[in-house]
């Protein structure tokens, strides 16, 4: 029962403190005088009266009321009901304004006579009636105005001594005794609000969405601010949303109605919810931080800084949809046609209701299972109640959830949990709701009409809950009469009550309560429901990961493996499983699992165990979040306290020490939960042993189903709770104190396990409670806890002991402090006596020291483990001779931008791998396993040359498999290939920085003879450390043979020899400057009048000579016809040229061979004067001459400047003496035309002179071809030579030098003899009046094209020359600027623009970066394609291609051609050799192209040292591939000509990989003359010391060709004398697969003595009997991992391994594969010759465009990617119907070549006699039954190509014997007879017998049953 109001006060207008005309209130009386003890009378009421300010008013206003809401100290609310009234009184401003000085005029004017002053009634109360109130108030006030017969102080004290029942339903009816009666209804049960219409007023005013964001606002702690004019609208506003929040309750400041004098209450920073009157709203604008509603104008204005978390979705659509529903039923059928007749929303008070419901049923959504998260810690005296948020979240899946997580965090939820969480109390609707219904609510909830029903049915309740009864009409209450409220003027002031009667009635109402006996209220106590337990219904919410039960089986296999110690099992299934564990049933799976094999909390495992099972703990821990709410690391808790290994005697080391990098060990709330679920376990088992013993546990064994569900703990503190009033006194006490050293038996046992989480294991290392976590690592490996760490984590371990001291005190401090922090906050929540507190605080810090102790002895010797987990290091195999400089360190070789490797493009990820580096003296390997256990049995190789190293860089690499970033570094290789390696922590940063020393070193030597092709195994071991240096090194230079010979015949020998022996690495620097000299103090010694030929050629030299002689370039000239040593001692002049040996001792040129071709007619000393003009000495010489033209082919270098000018001088040159430059010019001019007058074509026509005889035909040795071709070279010049515009040099001056050429066409041409007046040779030009200025128009006269005029006259220049030039020179567009050329010599220059040295270095650069990326890139820009665009190097080859082509067709058209460009040994060489390839089918052979690359690469001084920038003093000038260049150039041709080479493209690859090697001496040192000074050239053969080492590559091919065909093309048969012309636009060229191949298992395969090696050791390892059945033979190929030619290898070479080992097996010795090869080409020669009739081709195997064989035995070969079918026809007849088809090959006959190379789509084949048509003879055809296509197709014969019909078998019904019918072929027995029958017609056929019939009947039959 409570009293109906507490106090009643009048309040007036303080008239003594008026300050400024702002009043004051003040309490004029109050009943009762003294406070009640249980409700303290409230402060301040006189502010809440007039929440506006106190003023006077000129007119009455009409009475006003309102109710205000205090909140008193204990947060007890009062409720104020104001009557406002106003009384008239005199103007106290007129008596005062007379004694002002200064009379304010506006005052003046306003003031009256009267004004009127309020006064209020105040009701106080703790119950909120607002309509009683109202009326009560009224009654006094009517009492008051009509002068009723009652006196006043009856009805109040009436009104202060009612007394009502706060709840139960029922109805009171009272009276004040003025005739007045009332009914109060009390709500059914007091615990819900009531809210009458509130709600329903409050969303009309503000809207759905305005008020749910109020409602969240509210719920999540904003502070809110509600606008009205109308203060009884704000008191409702605030209650309706009060109402809403049910059954949380709001904690904070609530003031409804909030007076303008306390307006600084906004600024609170706590949170509220308050009501103000729009009259403020000017002050409220400066506000920040709070949400205004505005009730009048209907919006919520939120500002910037404030951010509202909403309801998860779909909660808040349904929520919207359901009170849309409900406010706007209409609006769901606004669009139907025939809309219901009514649809009015329910009556107000009903809709109130309904909303109400509609925030029920939401929170019952939101809070569903809340119980189950509730931890009881103590029962008695009083139940304690925690709860579990974490898990509450995390079993909803709503961790994420902002609004969840605020509301769950709020106060208002601390409340609810405080009011609800007892188990046994009183229950109400939410209860029932939350506990009973959310089945239903869940199925219903995607329903709109469902929910609308329950709503419904839930809004009666609360209806019925407010009214209970239906509606009495008993009120009667008096309103003021109309005419006392308008004659007010003569109204008397309220008057003074009499106290002491208002007292009588308190105090004899009290008298009688005590009397009356005392109301006992049965309370309905039970115990509350917890409805569904939370798991059943989170996985139906969708969060569970697909497929979870493969998951599940994979983490529960894994275990297993691990403790059944399969550990290369489990390795293989790891990744799946820390895959697998980022979902949280797998995590849930292994904590469950591994607590099954844990036996009495303790489990020992060895290493590897430990170290797989922490891992997983890891990957778990490290997916959890820190709030832990799935309780994953509460349940490994107890585990990692139980898993542990031995390390020593007595020393154990457990998980928890590696699993300590979690922020969830730090996080204060998880360790709470931890230890209020583990008290709640323990007080349960308490009280389940008191109550029934051991019975429980007997009865749960004996019922397997466990229907007998195990009592929750809530259960039990319900029943403990009801059965508390029973128990005695001791028994009560017992049972608290039990409880009480429960909780602390906990906290102890916490503590310690706090300290074993939060101390490292090396507490010298702070790492503890940092604020980072560990960011997202696939799998934390704790190879700190588990590997001897090489000084990473535990350098400071030794530390002197002071320091260690104070560190780690530092660590055990933060501990303690923070174990206290939270020992404090869990016993005094759980009630531990403070005894038991001080205890708990002493014991902290002995335990954390105690524990710092052990673990210091657990890391000293976890510190001695071996590295367990890394894999073993796998020595690489190394080349004989080959020696370790730097040992194994152990790296991570990191994936690159190659993707293949890593499994982005399928198949296994092979990188990244782990493994070691070893650096050799000839390469850079590493060697290792794949980390991804899958492939973990994979070995992966990757190594490079030392020298062809290009690029190192220095980086740094985050590995996955670890939390640190390692140092590394990225090593780049011109082989194409990539090294990305980080060093592991073991290896220190000084050791990785000595392996970069020596690998300069290595890569840099300071001579070349440093390189690995010289120290192989001459030196012991390589010595790493530095020695002293030695002082005094005696000279070691040695120069053999030709050098040395030489300087016997001068007579001065000066230089010492002695044995040379390579100079050791300190000496490199000396070494060369004696080099240096050496070379100087030859060319000055030798006197060069002393040289002539009969001087130096000694018979005591012969053996030199034969050396030279022996030297390829002879050989060549002599195979040439170009003249033979022998003829230039004797000097015929028949022979146009000799071969001079001018240059025999290197002084003409140091650049080029000993031995020269010049022209006969020259003689040694013109050549020592001609060679000045050129660059570097490189005068012009013969290097080639074509066997059917007889034009040769001269390479030189570019001219010198002074030699351009003095070439082709400019004639206002002034010459005033002949200079020598004159003489020089002379002299070059005469060697030119001493090269022309060797060319049989010029001899020819020299006799004439004029320039008809010049064009005569016996120019070109006329045949139709060239004409054809004359067009083609002039088109192929354009080409070469760019558009018009680039040609340098201009026209002469205008028409007059027009003429003047017109004019010289018809003088005689000046015979040569004639040609050197002594002015030199400009002058008798300029004489003979002919044009010298520099024609550009060279090209386009030669394509009969004409040149545009400067006066746009017609062209004479095809007056010109109509012929070719006898000499075309081609030159360099740059170098030929200025010069001039004079139109009538019998040269020409072709100015062509090359690529310089530097474009070739960048391109190549950028080529490796497309072909080798170091990262992968997903920019579009970076593609592959666009890469290798941007690097131009495909139209570098096809400049180079495309001069190379041209210089051919020049020399097959009968013109010489000199290549004279750049300094003559890059381009030109290129050049050079291209064009000797393509125009001699010798230089395609393996002999050929050896004498080719040692002729005009090695002898003519290609740079080799210098462009591989092999040494020291090279390393500036950087890395360029020229001979790559070329080599990719004849790989181009290869392609486009597969038959025309006798090598294979594997012979290409091992020659641009071994160029660059260094293994070899061949391709060392810039030319023959640094060869012969270090003595490499001429190596006495007998002089090898270990034959194992082939210093020469040539041997080394040659020796292993024999061995083996990986050389040799298949498919070469050579076309007699062919010229090739490839294509050689950029389109028609292919990326090189040398420049993306890669071989992970073997590393490169251009080492053959490695390969070997490593089949050995894998065969030598026995195989272990195999139990799994049969194997299988075939085997997966991995694009980059296997060598494809060794897996897939063609079939011939196939053929030949069999063989080889058929005869192996017979014990014959076996012959050499070519000698079988050549056999058997042989008896095919002889074969195809008797068959054929017309033979055109003695070779065996067509040419790509001769495919004109049937064959029935085809062989498909691909040989390192070139696909072509080639025929080994054993049993062909092979006869040409076909012509040879010239050119290229049309598109049909390449796809019948390969369609009919498959063997097998020939199913059966014969000659069949057809029926052919009505009156047409039987005919023998050749017949083809074909599977693969389905038919049955005829030729007229075996050979015939052109298929002469097809029955398709689809047709065919049947096949069935038949009868010989008309015209049958004679004597034919008749069952060789058989009809086969289409849909459309009926064959019939004839086979020579019975039998083949018969076999014919059934292939047919046997295909049409396969289809």
């Amino acid at each position: 029962m409570a009293r109906l109001a507490d106090y009643f006060v009048v309040v007036g207008y303080d008239l003594d403190k008026r300050v400024e005309g702002e009043g004051q209130g003040r309490i004029l009386q109050r009943f009762p005088e003294k406070d009640w003890e249980d409700s303290p009378f409230p402060q301040g009421v006189e502010l809440f009266c007039q929440p506006s300010g106190w003023q006077l008013v000129p007119e009455r206003q009409p009475a006003s009321f309102f109710v205000a809401v205090l909140t008193d100290i204990s947060s007890d609310r009062h409720y104020c009901a104001c009557f406002t009234f106003w009384e008239g009184l005199d103007n106290p401003q007129k008596a005062e304004a007379s004694e002002v000085d200064e009379v304010d005029e506006e005052l003046a004017v306003v003031q009256q006579a009267q004004v009127f002053a309020p006064k209020s009634l105040v009701l106080v109360s703790r119950l909120d009636y607002t309509e009683v109130f109202r009326n009560c108030l009224g009654l006094i006030y009517t009492v008051h105005v009509d002068g009723l017969s009652v006196p006043l102080e009856t009805v109040i004290g009436n009104l202060l001594t009612c007394v009502i029942p706060i709840a139960g339903g029922s109805q009171r009816t009272i009276t004040l005794g003025a005739g007045d009666r009332q009914v109060i209804q009390t709500p059914i049960n007091d615990s819900l609000p009531v809210s009458g219409s509130s709600v329903a007023q409050l969303f009309r005013q503000l809207g759905i969405i305005n008020v749910l964001y109020l409602f969240c606002a509210a719920l999540t702690e904003h502070k809110i601010l509600f606008l009205s004019s109308s203060y009884q609208r704000l008191t409702d506003a605030c209650r309706g949303l009060l109402a809403i929040m049910f059954p949380l309750k709001y904690s904070f400041t609530y003031v409804p109605i909030l007076p303008g004098k306390l307006l600084e209450v906004l600024s609170t920073p706590t949170p509220f919810i308050i009501g103000v009157n729009s009259f403020f709203r000017s002050e409220t604008q400066e506000l920040l931080d709070v949400i205004i509603a505005d009730l009048d104008g209907g919006t919520v204005t939120i500002p910037e800084c404030v951010h509202i978390s909403l309801l998860p979705e779909p909660v808040l659509q349904q929520t919207q949809t359901a009170l849309s529903m409900v406010l706007d039923p209409e609006l769901e059928i606004a669009d139907h046609a025939f809309p219901p007749l009514s649809t009015q929303p329910s009556a107000l008070k009903i809709q109130d209701k309904e909303i109400r419901a509609v925030f029920l049923w939401l929170f019952a959504r939101l809070f569903q299972g809340y119980r189950w998260c509730l931890h009881i810690i103590r029962i008695h005296p009083e139940p304690v109640i925690r709860f579990h948020k974490a898990a509450f979240l995390g079993q909803r899946a709503l961790t994420e959830d902002d609004f969840l997580m605020k509301v769950l965090d709020g106060m208002a939820f601390a409340g609810f949990v405080s009011e609800r969480g007892p188990p046994y109390r009183a229950t109400d609707l939410f209860d029932d709701l939350v506990a009973n219904q959310v089945e239903r609510i869940r199925q219903e909830e995607t329903c709109p009409q469902k929910v609308m029903n329950h709503v419904k049915e839930l809004a009666e309740l609360l209806f019925k809950n407010e009214n209970p009864y239906p509606a009495v009409a008993m009120h009667k209450v008096q309103r003021p009469s109309e005419n006392s409220q308008n004659t007010a003027q003569s109204q008397s002031p309220f008057p003074v009550l009499d106290e002491v009667a208002v007292q009588l009635f308190i105090d004899h109402a009290a008298a009688k309560l005590k009397t009356a006996p005392p109301v006992v209220k049965a309370e309905l106590k039970g115990m509350v429901p917890s409805g569904p337990p939370l798991g059943d219904f989170v996985d139906r919410n969708g969060n569970v990961m697909a497929n979870s039960a493969r998951r599940l089986e994979v983490v529960r296999n894994c275990i297993t493996y691990i403790f059944e110690n399969k550990m290369l099992e489990a390795k293989k299934l790891m990744p799946a499983v820390l895959r697998a564990l980022k979902g949280r049933a797998a995590r849930v799976c292994l904590t469950q699992e591994l607590n099954q094999h844990v036996l009495q909390n303790r489990a020992v495992l060895d290493d590897q165990q430990f170290d797989y099972i922490v891992r997983m703990m890891n990957c778990t821990l490290q997916d959890c979040s820190h709030m832990d709410e799935h309780g994953i690391a509460a349940a490994l808790l107890p585990l990692v306290t139980a898993f542990c290994r031995k390390l020593g005697a007595g020393i154990t080391q457990f998980a928890y020490s590696c699993v300590q990098e979690h922020m969830v060990w730090t996080n204060m709330q998880f360790w709470e939960a931890m230890f209020y679920s583990d008290v709640q376990n323990h007080i349960r088992a308490l009280y389940l042993e008191t109550e029934d013993g051991d019975q429980q546990n007997n009865s749960e064994q004996q019922d397997g189903s466990g229907s007998g569900r195990e009592i929750g703990a809530l259960e039990l503190a319900s029943e403990q709770n009801r059965m508390w009033p029973t128990l005695s006194k001791e028994m009560q006490t017992e049972r608290v104190q039990k409880e009480e050293s429960t909780v602390f038996s906990q906290a102890i046992h916490y503590a310690n396990r706090m300290s074993y989480l939060l101390l490292p294991l090396d507490t010298s290392k702070n790492r503890l409670l940092r604020s980072t976590g560990l960011g997202d690592v696939e799998s934390v490996s704790n190879s700190y806890v588990t590997n001897s760490i090489a000084g990473s984590m535990a350098e400071s371990y030794d530390t002197e002991s002071g320091f260690e001291d104070a560190e780690s005190s530092d660590v055990a401090n933060s501990v303690v402090r923070f174990i206290n922090r939270f020992v404090d906050k869990v016993c005094n929540e759980s009630g531990v006596t403070n005894e038991h507190l001080k205890a708990l605080h002493t014991m902290i810090p002995d335990i954390v020291q105690m524990h710092i102790e052990t673990l210091d002895a657990v890391h000293r010797e976890s510190k001695r483990l071996p590295p367990i987990q890394k894999p073993k290091l796998l020595r690489p195999t190394l080349l004989p001779g080959e020696e370790l400089v730097m040992d194994a360190m152990r790296v991570h070789l990191i994936s690159d931008g190659r993707e293949e490797a890593t499994g982005l493009m399928g198949g296994p990820p092979l990188l990244p791998a782990e493994g070691a580096i070893f650096l050799t003296t000839y390469r850079l390997i590493f060697k290792g396993t794949p980390t991804d256990p899958l492939v973990g049995e994979q070995v992966v190789t990757r190594s490079f040359p030392i020298a062809s190293l290009t690029k190192e860089k220095r980086i740094s690499v985050s590995l996955p498999m670890d939390q640190f970033v390692q140092e590394g570094l990225q090593l780049r290789s011109c082989t194409f290939q990539l090294m990305k390696i980080a060093f592991d922590e073991e290896v220190a940063s000084d050791l990785a920085e000595v392996f970069r020393k020596h690998m300069h070193k290595l890569r840099y030597p300071q001579h070349v003879q440093g390189t690995f092709a010289f120290t192989v195994g001459q030196c012991g071991k390589l010595v790493v450390e530095h020695k002293t240096k030695d002082k005094n090194q005696s000279l070691k230079t040695l120069s053999k043979n030709l050098v040395k010979s030489a300087k016997k015949t001068i007579g001065r020998q000066y230089v010492t020899r002695k044995k040379y022996s390579p100079p050791t690495w300190e000496n490199r620097s000396s070494f060369q400057s004696e080099l240096d000299e050496d070379e100087i103090s030859v060319s000055e010694e030798v006197d060069q009048s002393s040289l002539t030929l009969s001087s130096t050629i000694r018979s005591s030299d012969r053996q030199t000579m034969s050396n030279v002689v022996e030297r390829a370039c002879c050989r060549d000239y002599q195979r040439l016809g170009l003249g033979t040593l022998s003829n230039s001692l004797t000097r015929s002049k028949n022979e146009p040229f000799r071969i001079s040996t001018v240059n025999r001792m290197y002084t003409v040129c140091r650049s080029y061979p000993g031995l020269l071709i010049v022209p006969q007619s020259i003689p040694d000393t013109t050549i020592q004067r001609i060679c000045r003009c050129y660059r570097q000495n490189r005068f012009p010489v013969v290097c080639w001459r074509n066997s059917r033209t007889k034009a040769v082919l001269l390479r030189s270098a570019g001219l010198h400047a002074k030699g351009v000018v003095g070439f082709f001088k400019s004639p206002n040159a002034p010459t005033s003496v002949p200079s020598q430059a004159d003489s020089t010019s002379l002299e070059q001019e005469k060697y030119l035309q001493a090269i022309i007058s060797s060319m049989p074509s010029y001899s020819e026509s020299s006799g004439r002179n004029t320039l008809s005889g010049f064009t005569s035909t016996h120019m070109s040795t006329s045949d139709s071809s060239d004409k054809l071709r004359q067009p083609k070279i002039g088109a192929l010049m354009k080409q070469v030579m760019g558009s018009k515009e680039d040609v340098p040099g201009t026209f002469s001056r205008g028409a007059l030098g027009q003429r003047a050429k017109v004019i010289s066409l018809s003088q005689p041409k000046v015979s040569g003899k004639a040609r050197n007046p002594t002015r030199g040779k400009w002058g008798s030009i300029r004489g003979s009046g002919r044009l010298s200025a520099y024609n550009p128009d060279v090209g386009t006269r030669l394509a009969g094209k004409e040149s545009p005029q400067p006066n746009g006259g017609p062209s004479e220049a095809l007056f010109l020359r109509q012929q070719k030039a006898y000499l075309y020179i081609i030159g360099d567009k740059a170098q030929l600027k200025g010069g001039k050329q004079d139109s009538f010599q019998q040269w020409e220059v072709v100015p062509i623009e090359v690529c310089d040295v530097r474009q070739v270095k960048n391109s190549f650069k950028k080529l490796m970066k497309a072909c080798v990326p170091s990262s992968t890139t997903t920019d579009p820009n970076m593609s592959f394609l666009r890469c290798l665009e941007e690097s131009e190097w495909m139209s570098l080859l096809h400049r180079v291609l495309q001069v190379s082509v041209l210089v051919v067709e020049l020399l097959e058209a009968g013109s010489s051609v000199m290549v004279s460009l750049e300094d003559g040994w890059d381009v030109t060489t290129q050049v050079v050799s291209l064009v000797q390839l393509l125009s001699d089918p010798y230089y395609r052979t393996f002999d050929g192209f050896r004498l080719l690359v040692e002729k005009e690469w090695l002898s003519f001084g290609h740079r080799f040292s210098h462009r591989g920038a092999q040494t020291l003093a090279s390393q500036s000038s950087g890395f360029t591939p020229i001979f790559l260049q070329f080599l990719d150039c004849v790989h181009q041709i290869h392609l486009q000509f597969p038959m025309e080479f006798e090598f294979s493209q594997y012979y290409l690859k091992f020659l641009a990989y071994h160029y660059v090697s260094n293994r070899f001496r061949t391709f060392l040192l810039d030319s023959d003359y640094e060869r012969i000074e270090l003595g490499v050239l001429y190596e006495e053969k007998g002089e090898r010391k270990s034959p194992q080492v082939c210093k020469s590559v040539w041997d080394y091919i040659d020796r292993l060709n024999k061995k083996t065909p990986i050389f040799y093309n298949y498919m070469f048969s050579p076309e007699d004398e062919e010229v090739l012309r490839p294509y050689t636009f950029i389109s028609n060229l292919k990326v090189w697969d040398f420049y993306m191949e890669e071989t992970l298992s073997e590393g490169p395969s251009y080492d053959w003595e490695l390969r070997g090696r490593q089949e050995r050791v894998t065969e030598e390892t026995p195989e272990k009997p195999d139990t799994s059945g049969p194997k299988s033979q075939r085997r997966i190929v991995w694009p980059c991992y296997d060598s494809l030619s060794k897996v897939v290898p063609d079939a011939i070479t196939k053929l030949l391994q069999d063989l080889q080992s058929l005869e192996a097996e017979l014990g014959q010795t076996s012959e050499k594969w070519k000698d079988t090869w050549d056999k058997m080409k042989a008896t095919q020669r002889t074969e195809t010759k008797l068959e054929s009739k017309p033979s055109f081709s003695s070779s065996l195997l067509m040419s790509s465009n001769l495919s004109h064989q049937r064959r029935s035995q085809g062989v498909y070969l691909q040989e390192s990617g070139v696909g072509s079918s080639i025929n080994l026809a054993l049993d062909c007849e092979a006869s040409a119907t076909s012509t040879p088809v010239a050119g290229r090959p049309s598109t049909s006959t390449l796809y019948s070549q390969f369609q009919s190379s498959e063997s097998e789509n020939r199913s059966f084949e014969g000659i069949l006699y057809k029926k052919g048509a009505l009156l047409k003879p039987w005919k023998p055809r050749w017949f083809v039954l074909d599977k693969t296509k389905h038919q049955l197709r005829y030729y007229e014969s075996r050979q015939d190509k052109e298929c002469k019909g097809v029955i398709e078998l689809a047709d065919v019904e049947s096949v069935i014997p038949g009868a010989p019918a008309m015209g049958a072929p004679k004597n034919i027995e008749e069952k060789a007879f058989f009809d086969l029958k289409t849909t459309k017609r009926v064959y019939n056929f004839c086979a020579q017998d019975s039998l083949n019939a018969q076999l014919w009947m059934d292939s047919v039959q046997s295909c049409l049953s396969d289809a």
